[in-house]
């Protein structure tokens, strides 16, 4: 006899929860602890901090220089992030996440280059607010015989468009501890 296949992944899934629910040990769970100062630490007495160092920490136990401008709601060095944004304001956004710390944008053309467009992508890879957390990549195409072709970057493009980034961020955080 044989089971239509909806049955069969309908049991596969019933199966497949049931087993995650079966404990045949006793589990033993730590919690953070919280030092005197209330940060939320391990163990060991260290500052808790999930993905490590450089990572965010639990219950907002860090202090302001580690936490590398990020907020609550963001995984990524906040200023950098804020500064990305304004230097790509010009640019139409495919996409933008700020737990991922990626920006997309889509093909831009500009009105005096009507044969050439560009788009980029930027990568913010840690919350500290170094230039080595940053990458920019950035395509053109041209207009050849109506079709759009990959057309070569020049590399100070790229340079010019991190520093730009860079010294909006390092604005931002003067900024922000100013007011503070």
């Amino acid at each position: 006899m044989s089971f239509p296949r909806r049955s069969s992944l309908a049991m596969f899934m019933a199966v497949l929860v049931l087993s995650g629910c079966s404990n045949t040990g006793e589990t033993e769970y730590s919690y953070p602890n919280a030092n005197r100062a209330g940060r939320a630490t391990d163990l060991y007495g260290k500052d808790s901090k999930i993905f490590g160092d450089g990572g965010f920490s639990l219950f907002g136990g860090d202090n302001k220089e580690n936490q590398g401008g990020g907020g609550s709601g963001i995984a990524v060095n906040s200023f950098l992030w804020r500064a990305s944004l304004d230097t790509v304001s010009y640019l139409p956004l495919a996409s933008a996440d700020p737990f991922g710390g990626v920006i997309i944008t889509d093909w831009y053309t500009a009105p005096e280059t009507p044969n050439e467009r560009v788009k980029m992508q930027i990568y913010i890879l840690d919350r500290q607010l170094r230039s080595d957390v940053l990458r920019v990549s950035v395509f053109r195409e041209a207009m050849h015989d109506g079709h759009w072709v990959a057309a070569p970057v020049n590399v100070r493009t790229v340079r010019t468009i991190e520093d730009s980034i860079l010294t909006r961020a390092r604005e931002l955080r003067i900024q922000a501890n100013g007011s503070a």
